[in-house]
């Protein structure tokens, strides 16, 4: 962020509340505090299967949770059931939290639950693939570069206990 948004003054950075950050070069107050945004992940559970995806743009073989940004007005539940069903064409039957987690690498906040569906997998033209997995082989997986998706699996996995 080159201009500030408020009076349109030169950014700098500089020391606010002893952290680095984009502050208004004029003093009208603006700090551009750069906090995380939230976004919803959702381990599927379809048939007494565990559906991973592959986005169009991640190498193949790469397979993940379910995940989008919660929009204005809704609920991380919520985000998650629109999500399951836009990029799925699942219908959740019940949403269960397992956990937050922050996401540095694209500065998130993931909010992640379990959901249970019902129906035909219908992917969007975001996804390439999925693959289905049992308990079992979800224990093993190897999400590799995608270690989001291995921290939510393991806390879900300690919540069953």
């Amino acid at each position: 962020m080159k201009y500030c948004p408020e009076c349109k003054s030169d950014m700098n950075t500089r020391s606010v509340d002893g952290e680095s950050r984009l502050a208004c070069s004029k003093e009208c107050g603006y700090v551009f505090w750069n906090n995380p945004i939230p976004a919803s992940a959702g381990l599927i559970e379809i048939n007494g299967k565990f559906l991973l995806a592959r986005n169009q743009a991640w190498p193949a073989g790469f397979f993940s949770l379910i995940s989008g940004f919660i929009e204005r007005g809704e609920s991380p539940e919520n985000a998650m059931i629109r999500e399951t069903e836009e990029e799925l064409g699942l219908k959740a039957t019940s949403v269960e939290f397992i956990g937050h987690y922050p996401f540095p690498p694209m500065n998130q906040l993931m909010i992640a639950y379990v959901v249970k569906t019902e129906g035909e997998v219908n992917l969007s033209d975001e996804l390439s693939e999925y693959i289905l997995l049992s308990k079992a082989e979800l224990v093993s997986y190897d999400f590799g570069a995608l270690k989001l998706g291995r921290t939510v699996v393991d806390q879900w996995l300690s919540q069953q206990a």
